[in-house]
């Protein structure tokens, strides 16, 4: 069995909405039933006894070592507690072959995962029992991993209410920076930090001695203190304050370095020395009481906790040392904040505590007595939390308010200690002892004792007004011709709407009008990259079949999805597409991913496109040219919405209600003469009436979209040459070659005109694609000048201009005579062309190298319009 080709599936993807990886899996002819492998299966279960079932729902065929690869994979996450239910093993069209998808939660725990599937079923097929896979190991491997990967549990509470109220997120890097929403409407955190929250905020917090002027100044009750420059200074610092004590960084969080209850000069020996390791070092009174940790977000208190230091209890058995050990035990606890609590540690703070107990390390406690291991009570080092939300004072709530907003905290963790939190502060000589900028979350989403508290959700309401979901309209293109130029069309009405629109195609992408990446940009990143950009209040994105393959969408899900059309042609015979209906299941992906109140914009004269619109969790807008089409006819009769051309007029129809837009007012169609572009323009006013663009506006959109170089480069660009008619396009497959013949039969004609093409083929189509291309050319054209792409794409030299020299020389075509010339070389071969160009001739220019061939041939036509020199 080999594995190859590993894709991560980022977006909704061919197989389902999860992320996934797909791995291409060969077996040999043995490999493809373990019936035909004796002892194989008892042997894997034997190894990996939690295994399921090997053969899928609706899997009639052998069982191949490809099918137990996936299901090793996914119940090796699950197993580590990685929630993952989905996996896929496809048999492809060559023998032996397969594609294998198997659900990841976190992308290298998944790729952990499939190289150890590998290695189970590799110790199966050796009959190696001893040592050659350690299932302990391997989900001790992938749970650590997992740990390690993903977003820690405070982190992981906004996400999830997040995701609950359907607002998008994207995580910014591998720690706890999160995108919520999209374009205009995105917010950031970092961990249970805002990005509204000012940077000084932010050092107000971390500086204790100034936080606590601010709170006093603002009437919150906090301890006497201040800052200290040594040991001495802080033991003086102590005395003059009163004992017992708090020793602190006077930059600090999460407990590190505090130690309180400080009362001898040993004692505060250690305290200062845990302290300096983090800065400079403050002093303040130690107040009586409980431990408490009152979480604000924006005006509101919405949880509280009592915590209580770390403490084991003896039972007149085991030394402290011992009992730390038994209670480090529970699975709850671990390191850092990946869980709901923390290892205690046993360190020098530790052992001081201990001794003011009486106690050393190896000493064994009467059985019930409480010994504590810190006086600081962070679930950081190792305390425990209760729920005390419910028991809040309102006046203790409100100074827990007012500390937050004198700091300029969003969301603040107010620390306060008191005999009692039922009642104010004041009455009890309590007070606010420390305000936190990135609060964890844990002990009140999690408490070791009473009712979680939903903080997650009190966040992303604070980000987010209720019914707001963060998102920008996204409108996905998708097809086989016309993509890019309903893209460029749709993004520029959405524009003459008002909107800063984001747009991706083969051309680029672009920014509010302006190109901020260039090259084939119709990829699920150049789309992630658009949703990232804060001037974004509406994305228009070309989807090629090429991005869904390598890494699914982009996004989540889409507003608009239009599907041009479904042709030949496409790049068929790779990646294991190799039928136009293979094709169909692919682009439909974006049709399923619309949103429930959205709509998929379809064709309806393609019966490929119209079979897709069950598949619509939204509603759907059909269009086509013929307004009596039976589905078209049927779907306005339901009172749906309808896009068609009566005569002279484009109609966007809904029930009885109808707009009228005069073809001769879209230039982009010729007064309606072109008619891939009338088709383009219907799907474009389609998808700007899916998002609710004004007609004032689509109106004005179309009569001001120039089909040239600059708006849509390579896509039907009519110039003029010294008389003759010269237009440039990017067609590439043999639909295109129709569609344009028909555009140019459209055309005026003159008397005598004669009709030359320059072509090339790619090389990643299919033989007969290639052919076809020039079968269709051969009969409309005169001339035809064939020239060699840049790049060949894996064949041969001069094998793609041999298939299309035999599309001309084929039975089909014409008797006439007709010049036919190889060249090699783009520029070269425009160039031959236009000299040979009279006036009122007309050549059709196929261009490879869209930007570089259209910017020769602006240099040739301003060239031409320049006065000859005279000597």
């Amino acid at each position: 069995m080999d594995v190859s080709r590993i894709r991560a599936l980022r977006g909704p993807n061919l197989w389902s909405r999860h992320t996934a990886l797909e791995a291409v899996v060969a077996c040999s002819a043995a490999e493809r039933s373990v019936d035909a492998l004796p002892g194989f299966e008892p042997r894997v279960r034997a190894l990996f006894p939690a295994m399921g079932a090997l053969r899928q729902t609706g899997h009639a065929g052998p069982v191949s070592l490809a099918h137990v690869l996936e299901a090793a994979a996914l119940e090796l996450q699950a197993a580590a507690g990685c929630p993952v239910t989905f996996s896929h093993t496809e048999v492809t069209f060559e023998a032996g072959i397969y594609q294998v998808v198997v659900e990841y939660s976190e992308e290298a725990v998944g790729r952990l995962a499939l190289e150890l599937a590998q290695a189970l079923v590799q110790a199966a097929l050796n009959d190696i029992s001893d040592g050659a896979f350690d299932l302990e190991q391997a989900i001790a491997q992938l749970r650590a991993l997992d740990e390690d990967e993903r977003l820690g549990p405070s982190t992981g509470a906004i996400v999830d209410a997040a995701v609950a109220r359907g607002i998008p997120y994207r995580r910014l890097t591998k720690g706890s920076m999160v995108q919520f929403g999209w374009g205009a409407h995105q917010r950031r955190i970092q961990a249970a930090e805002l990005d509204a929250t000012s940077a000084v905020a932010e050092a107000i917090a971390q500086d204790k001695d100034l936080t606590k002027k601010l709170l006093r100044a603002a009437g919150v009750p906090v301890p006497l203190g201040r800052p200290v420059t040594d040991i001495d200074d802080a033991w003086a610092a102590a005395q003059q304050i009163g004992m017992p004590v708090a020793v602190k960084p006077q930059d600090g969080n999460q407990g590190k370095g505090v130690t309180v209850n400080v009362a001898s000069h040993e004692h505060m020996t250690i305290a200062y020395q845990a302290a300096a390791e983090h800065g400079a070092v403050m002093v303040e009174k130690f107040l009586p009481g409980s431990d408490f940790r009152l979480l604000v977000v924006g005006d509101k208190l919405v949880a509280a906790s009592r915590r209580e230091p770390p403490q084991v209890v003896g039972d007149g058995k085991h030394s402290v040392r011992e009992l730390v050990d038994i209670v480090n035990l529970d699975p709850r606890r671990g390191e850092g904040h990946a869980t709901s609590l923390t290892k205690i540690r046993f360190d020098d703070i530790a052992v001081a505590q201990l001794a003011a107990q009486s106690l050393m390390p190896d000493a064994i406690p009467a059985k019930g007595r409480r010994v504590v291991l810190r006086n600081n009570a962070n679930l950081s080092t190792g305390g425990t939390a209760t729920d005390v939300t419910d028991d809040v004072h309102p006046a203790v709530a409100a100074r827990a308010v007012a500390a937050a907003q004198m700091v300029g905290l969003h969301i603040c963790g107010v620390d306060m200690v008191c005999e009692s939190i039922h009642r104010p502060l004041e009455t009890q000589s309590g007070g606010v002892v420390e305000v936190n900028a990135a609060p964890g979350l844990r002990m009140h989403l999690s408490p070791s004792y009473g009712k979680g508290r939903a903080v997650g959700v009190a966040m992303i309401n604070e980000l987010f007004p209720p019914g707001h979901d963060g998102r920008v309209p996204v409108i996905a293109v998708t097809g086989t011709n016309g993509k890019t130029t309903t893209t460029r069309l749709i993004a520029h009405l959405l524009a003459a709407h008002g909107l800063r629109t984001g747009m991706t195609n083969t051309d680029g992408v672009y920014i509010n009008g302006r190109q901020t990446d260039s090259g084939d940009c119709s990829g699920p990143k150049s789309a992630r990259n658009v949703l990232m950009h804060p001037d974004v209040d509406a994305a228009v994105f070309e989807i090629a079949r090429g991005g869904v393959l390598r890494e699914g969408l982009g996004f989540d899900r889409c507003q608009v999805a239009v599907v041009t059309n479904i042709g030949s042609g496409d790049h068929l015979g790779l990646n294991f597409i190799t039928s136009v209906e293979d094709l169909a299941v692919l682009k439909r992906v974006v049709v399923q991913n619309v949103a429930p109140n959205g709509y998929a914009v379809l064709n309806a004269a393609d019966p490929m496109v119209t079979d897709m619109a069950p598949s619509c969790p939204g509603k759907v807008i059909f269009f086509a040219a013929d307004r009596h089409h039976p589905l078209m006819a049927t779907h306005r009769a339901q009172g749906k919405r309808v896009v068609y051309v009566a005569g002279p007029l484009l109609v966007a129809a809904e029930g009885a209600w109808v707009e009228r837009i005069a073809l001769h007012t879209i230039p982009v169609t010729r007064d309606g003469s072109i008619g891939f572009q009338v088709e383009n323009v219907m799907a474009a006013v389609a998808a700007a009436w899916a998002v609710d663009i004004g007609w004032d506006a689509i109106k004005s959109g179309l009569a001001s979209f120039v089909n040239d170089a600059h708006n849509a480069p390579g896509r039907f660009n009519v110039m003029d040459y010294r008389g003759a008619t010269v237009i440039a396009d990017y067609g590439h497959n043999p639909d295109a070659m129709r569609a344009l013949v028909a555009a140019v039969d459209a055309m005026p004609a003159t008397t005598g005109q004669r009709r030359s093409v320059v072509i090339s083929g790619a090389g990643d189509r299919r033989d007969s694609d290639i052919r076809d291309q020039t079968v269709i050319l051969g009969a409309a054209f005169d001339d035809v000048i064939l020239y060699q792409d840049a790049a060949q794409r894996g064949r041969a030299d001069g094998e793609v201009l041999a298939l299309l020299r035999a599309g001309l020389e084929g039975p089909d075509q014409p008797s006439r005579t007709r010049r036919i010339d190889e060249i090699r070389g783009e520029f070269l071969a425009i160039d031959t062309a236009l000299a040979r160009l009279q006036p009122g001739d007309l050549c059709l220019i196929l261009v490879d190298q869209v930007q570089e061939a259209l910017a020769h041939l602006a240099t040739r036509v301003k060239e031409a319009k320049e006065p000859a020199s005279v000597p």
